[in-house]
This record gives structure tokens, sequence and C-alpha cells, in this order.
């Protein structure tokens, strides 16, 4: 396991370096998904039609929003926060099942039922913030991967207002539904990248794929032109979670998306961005967003416990330099 403390966004760029003359011609083709882009790289062997592939990518990620989006409102996952009668579908038992370990190799840090406390901090479709201390107790009684199962085909809550949200899992797991479609077409090099997750297959001809990483400026949007690090890759994942892409500031403080399932606050403290490095980019996603909450001191400890993940950190000192 390398643990390694340097500044990171999580919105990658792709670079496309390569230091030989000669190298297998690749395509790419990118688009819209999940409200953020997608782009795809591949070694084309010259049999590739690229809209038929295309059309087919954005067949497959039409049909994961309407199984995990809380923004489309017949999707399985809104069903079944409003307790209708809808037998979950691949993708959401597969994503409940990868969220259910990741909750228990975090010790609870990372949580689907944190969708009523994502809610009322203002991050949810709405954006409306309606969270008071006194609604807190009441929040949190619904929170806890203990209270729902998947039994028989069906997922059982112990209680109806149980709602459950994949935000912080489903980048990297559509990332792989991508990779496993990629790898049936017997595609050797390859990359897939939604929202900044990213899983690569092979090399790109001959050197390893190249990742840039933004600086973690405020004012850094533009995804390329300030660059803190270049990670390599090779049939590996990628994700980062961070407390600067989605957050809003309220009589000067400032809260961040990543909600403590055991608190009922958004997280604070001093890891700013994590990235993950592991086989599967849902269990990079998941794991990056439970450091999150972990904060710096039992991220590394986690980690040292977990070398099947490579780690990048960043975090403030008592001055808030990083």
């Amino acid at each position: 396991m390398k643990i390694r403390l340097i500044a990171l966004l999580p919105f990658l760029f792709l670079l496309a370096l390569s230091c030989k003359d000669e190298e297998p011609e690749f395509s790419n083709f990118s688009g819209f998904t999940q409200g953020t882009t997608y782009s795809i790289v591949f070694e084309n062997s010259g049999k590739i039609n690229l809209a038929d592939m295309k059309a087919e990518v954005e067949k497959i990620l039409h049909d994961f929003d309407m199984s995990l989006s809380l923004y489309q409102d017949s999707s399985v996952l809104s069903r079944i926060n409003r307790n209708e009668n809808v037998k979950p579908d691949t993708f959401f038992a597969e994503a409940f099942n990868i969220s259910r370990e990741i909750s228990l190799m975090t010790d609870g840090a990372f949580d689907l039922t944190v969708g009523p406390l994502v809610k009322a901090w203002g991050f949810g479709p709405d954006e409306t913030k309606n969270f008071t201390e006194s609604k807190r107790d009441s929040l949190l009684s619904l929170v806890g991967m203990d209270k729902v199962e998947m039994k028989d085909g069906l997922l059982r809550k112990s209680d109806p207002r149980i709602s459950l949200d994949f935000n912080a899992i489903a980048q990297g797991y559509s990332v792989d539904v991508l990779y496993r479609y990629f790898n049936t077409l017997g595609m050797e090099r390859y990359l897939v990248e939604i929202g900044g997750e990213v899983r690569v297959h092979g090399d790109k001809g001959g050197v390893l794929w190249r990742i840039g990483i933004d600086r973690p400026e405020d004012n850094n949007i533009t995804p390329g032109e300030d660059l803190q690090a270049v990670i390599s890759l090779k049939d590996r994942a990628l994700a980062t979670s961070g407390n600067y892409r989605k957050f809003y500031i309220e009589n000067g403080i400032k809260y961040s998306h990543t909600i403590d399932p055991k608190t009922g606050y958004p997280a604070w403290n001093q890891l700013l961005s994590a990235t993950i490095i592991a086989d599967d980019c849902a269990t990079a996603d998941g794991i990056a967003t439970a450091c999150m909450v972990m904060g710096k001191d039992k991220t590394i400890d986690f980690l040292n416990l977990h070398p099947e993940f490579d780690a990048y950190l960043v975090y403030s000192d008592d001055s808030g330099n990083f």
C-alpha cells in the first residue's frame, strides 16, 4: 500500500500522453450523464462503429439512471423510497450488496440510508435545506444499514420513512458497468471515466494510462488548467471524494455534501480529499466517501489495515494550509 499525501481534486482530466513515435490507434467519444460528463477511450481495431457504440453506451447509462437515480421520479430507487411495490433490478441489487460490504468494512462510515439527512441538509434533488437540531434525533433513527435488507428479491425496510441514496457510489458503479460492457466486446485497452471516476483496462499503447489531477483550489474549475499531479494506472480503478465540489456556505460556515451517518452533520475534519485506487470503481468510490467521513487519522489507520487499496490524501494543518 502507498499513502501519498498530496493535493487532489475529484474531477480528473484525462491526459493523452505517450512517449512512443508509433502507437496503436485510439478512438474516443464523450457525452453527458448523471449531471456530469463521461469519456470513453479505446484501442480501435477499425471494426468499431463509433455511432453504434455510443448509442449502446447511452442506452446502458439511461437504464442505469432508471434504476438508481434520485433525479428520475420513475426510477427503481425513487419508487422504492416511496414504498411502492417494485422489485429491485440487477443494478439496484448489485449496488446494494456492494454498499453493504463497504459499510461493514468501514464500520458504518459509508451508509446508503443517509438519504433523509442528505435531503434535510439541502443536498437532495430539490436542494432545499430544512435541517434543524430538533429533527436530528428523528432523522438519525432512520439511518443504519441494519434497518434494510434484501430478502426474497425485495428490499425490506424497518421503517417506511427510510430512504436510500446511492450517489456516493453511483458514478463509480456505472463506470464498472460500462467497463464490463467493453470487456464483453473483447477489447484489450480502454478507459472509462464518469464524473472523474476512472477505470482502465490494459495500457495505452505500451505505456500506462495517465490521469491528471487538478490542484485543489476553489477557483480552479476548468479541468486540466492547473494540475497538481499525474497518476499512472493499469488494470485498476480510481475515485476521489472531497469537500470542495458540492457545498454551500451559510452564515460564514461551509457545509459539504458528505454526511456523517453517526452524527447527522456534514463531515468536517482535516481531510480535504481522498483518492482511492482499487480493483473496481464502485468500491473505490464508496471507500473514498467513507474516508471523508472518518477523517485523516482514522483513514490512515483504515488504509494500514487494507493494503488492497492505494490512497492519495490531502489534508489541512491547524492553520488551514495543506
